[in-house]
């Protein structure tokens, strides 16, 4: 479990492996606008969701059984059932039962209150309106689409998505208001990431009328959990030909459209086959280490009175033994009944039935007796300094922040007294302790190390594109760019500010800047490490200015040049990088990939320029000494025969249902081989304000804390002394090893 360099590791990595191969025979088909039929045969989940825990019909008993897992409460229920017998009754029989029902009702109350919430958001949630398509309804656009309440949608419908609207169910996109079928989603409500994601609509459905894919068929995996992953195949009306779709391609519920006017879709999970119900686990009942340890307390508690009260019932047999002829006149005793009297004239016994049966009765009033070793009050007092502690934590100066006028929330006041007894804390890097805004720092190209502070500054002169993020550049660099061309060096470094501009998945957004002869840049993407590399790419003079499907324009010094875009194998954390087939202006084809290092020289030649592969290697040693994210770019030029065969080869892999993942992994393999080394980059991502010190905090108190990331050893090491999670005065351990007994054999 790590991040790993590259931002969207994880998730490229489960785009790419999906957590179930399927075959067609166990594939979901979906008619297109025709959700009847669709669910003919095998009827699919309705859209409405629930994730209220109680019913009407369900409230009582559950809820009694969730809080009778306190044993205490199981204990005070057998004492006042107890005092409920005659032979038994020590106490008034509606006092014993009181305290317990008081305790249970004011839990019930507040359960029921947070269940109620549950309800009116389900209620509210599920009677949302959305825009679906109508059969019949006119020909104009406008009128095709009519209100339907969210629970009403169902798989196969069309539906219509307004910006900043968030879709009723998961839906394949058919078109978007951009006229290549680009649409941006944000997935805060998924997975916590801020930053927007692209999703395209296929070029085949973008250009063909809502009325003509009345017959088309999706045939998709079944609903599974997995948020970052989809397979599925498009077979249009009238074709025989498979159009894959991918996670690229679906828009999941839960998620915000963004920057995009509309998006139209058709549903193919609902309900609670969505990924983000499936997701969702239901709300959980629980149960601080306090309240665990005192259900151990209660039963310690118990065994001890269990005794106690034998004691007294063997001793009390004793003396019944020892004076079973004087009970009628034994003083503190009543045996006979001086009150009642039978045929023969003789007084009936008072409630005795034998020695053996009042020792049982003595046992048992024993226990009502000594009932306080496990007091009820303790209970309540419990769940009354829960509400003060909740009502201070809320209130407290110290934890508000200022910066998003936030404060704390308590959220579940069965647990604030595990705040002060965490022992360790577990967090990841990229995102928690730094910011997640990467800043493109320096490069290594062909051999040559830039990583000079004192040569950088901002742009100069008048670019006519701005990216949004301002970048310093290194003026060696962007002399050699401009006037180098004739050189190697030169041809070099602009191969790989090329490589940068178009081995990546970022979509541009171009905006008005202050100044009308100058555009702005707003590259938006899922990788923050992309969006830096892109935006240092226009700094020096090859900007990213249009994105479509099927190619790309770069703004090559004051020249736009069209790229086609062939192929790309995007990012997961098995290869460790990506790769993109363009096609370039001067008809050639080539082939840029970049990655981690521990997976890009192991596809670099180096008996191609093996100076450069040591120069490299050195400096991105150094790069991550001081903490810089790192990556390698490479790029090889292909020839007509490779790039066919390699476009025969992932035609096939893309649309396959059955080990679809397997098989592309495989084409990547073989086309990412025999590399040219360009060089590398170094990119840095800042502490968040505070950081250090509320490390070292958590350190004073005692509490260990552990950070997870997947950047290179020297960098996490460089990382680990910024943040004050190591210090000088620590023993460093480094263990390096797959196995456990290769850790003991390293020692």
């Amino acid at each position: 479990m790590a991040e790993d360099n590259h931002g969207s590791s994880q998730n490229m990595s489960a785009m790419s492996m999906s957590h179930k191969e399927l075959g067609d025979e166990d594939a979901r088909a979906v008619r297109v606008g025709d959700a009847a039929r669709t669910n003919e045969r095998l009827e699919f989940a309705g859209n409405a969701v629930r994730t209220a825990k109680y019913s009407p019909l369900t409230f009582l008993p559950r809820n009694l059984f969730e809080q009778f897992h306190r044993l205490a409460y199981v204990y005070f229920l057998a004492i006042a059932v107890l005092n409920q017998l005659p032979q038994l009754a020590v106490f008034g029989r509606g006092a014993s039962v009181m305290p317990l029902a008081f305790v249970l009702t004011v839990t019930a109350v507040k359960d029921a209150y947070e269940d109620w919430r549950r309800h009116r958001s389900d209620r509210a949630e599920n009677n949302r309106l959305a825009a679906v398509l109508s059969p019949g309804e006119g020909e104009s656009a406008q009128f095709d689409f009519a209100p339907a309440k969210w629970k009403h949608v169902r798989v196969g419908d069309v539906v219509r998505v307004e910006a900043n609207e968030s879709p009723p169910a998961d839906m394949v996109l058919l078109a978007t208001s951009d006229a290549t079928g680009v649409a941006y989603v944000q997935t805060l409500n998924l997975d916590g990431e801020s930053n927007l994601k692209t999703r395209y609509a296929k070029q085949e459905t973008l250009t063909t009328p809502l009325d003509r894919l009345a017959g088309a068929v999706i045939r998709c995996e079944r609903p599974n959990r997995n948020i970052y992953g989809f397979q599925a195949n498009l077979e249009l009306p009238g074709e025989t030909r498979r159009i894959p779709l991918g996670p690229s391609n679906i828009v999941l519920r839960g998620c915000d459209l963004k920057n995009t006017a509309w998006a139209v879709g058709v549903v193919v999970y609902a309900g609670r086959e969505t990924k983000a119900m499936l997701n969702n686990a239901g709300t959980p009942t629980k149960r601080s280490r306090l309240e665990t340890h005192m259900n151990r307390e209660t039963l310690f508690l118990s065994v001890i009175l269990i005794v106690l009260c034998s004691v007294v019932a063997t001793l009390s047999g004793v003396w019944l033994r020892a004076h079973q002829t004087d009970l009628e006149l034994a003083q503190f005793f009543h045996k006979k009944d001086y009150l009642k009297t039978d045929k023969d004239d003789d007084n009936k016994n008072y409630n005795y039935y034998g020695i053996a049966a009042q020792i049982v009765f003595n046992f048992l009033m024993a226990v009502i007796v000594f009932q306080i070793m496990i007091p009820i009050s303790l209970y309540i007092s419990m769940e009354l300094v829960r509400l003060g502690q909740a009502y201070f934590m809320i209130r407290d100066a110290k934890l508000y922040d200022e910066s998003s006028d936030s404060r704390f929330q308590c959220r579940a006041l069965n647990i604030n007294e595990d705040l002060g007894q965490v022992k360790s804390i577990f967090s990841d890097k990229t995102g928690t302790l730094t910011q997640n805004k990467m800043e493109f720092r320096c490069a290594s190209i062909d051999g040559v190390d830039y990583s000079d502070i004192t040569r950088q500054q901002p742009v100069d002169g008048e670019p006519a594109w701005v990216p949004k993020v301002p970048v310093n550049v290194d003026r060696e660099v962007v002399e050699m760019v401009r006037n180098g061309g004739d050189t190697e060096q030169g041809r070099n470094t602009r191969e790989f500010f090329l490589a940068l501009a178009t081995c990546n998945t970022i979509v541009p957004l171009i905006m008005d800047g202050p100044d009308p002869k100058k555009k702005v840049i707003d590259y938006q993407g899922e990788s923050p490490d992309e969006q830096a590399l892109v935006s240092a790419a226009a700094a020096y003079g090859f900007a990213l200015v249009e994105r479509t499907s099927g190619h790309i324009v770069i703004d090559v010094l004051g020249q736009k040049q069209r790229f086609d875009v062939l192929g790309l194998h995007e990012f997961d954390s098995d290869r460790k990088r990506m790769s993109v087939i363009i096609g370039c202006p001067d008809k050639t084809v080539k082939l840029f990939v970049k990655g981690a290092d521990s997976s890009m020289f192991g596809i670099i030649d180096k008996t191609l320029n093996p100076d450069v592969v040591q120069a490299t290697e050195k400096h991105l040693h150094s790069y991550s000494s001081v903490g810089l994210r790192t990556l390698v770019i490479g790029v090889r030029e292909l020839s007509q025969a490779e790039f066919q065969e390699w476009q025969m080869a992932y035609e096939k892999a893309s649309t396959a249902l059955l080990g679809r993942g397997n098989q592309l992994r495989s084409v990547a393999a073989n086309i990412e081989r025999n590399m040219r080394l360009l060089g590398a980059s170094g990119i840095e991502d800042k502490l968040q304000e505070g950081v250090p010190e509320a490390i070292e905090k958590l350190r004073q108190a005692g509490i260990k804390v552990w950070v997870l990331t997947g950047d290179k050893q020297e960098t996490a090491i460089s990382i680990g002394y910024s943040c004050k999670l190591l210090t000088r005065e620590m023993t460093q351990i480094v263990i390096n090893s797959n196995s456990r007994v290769m850790s003991k054999e390293s020692r």
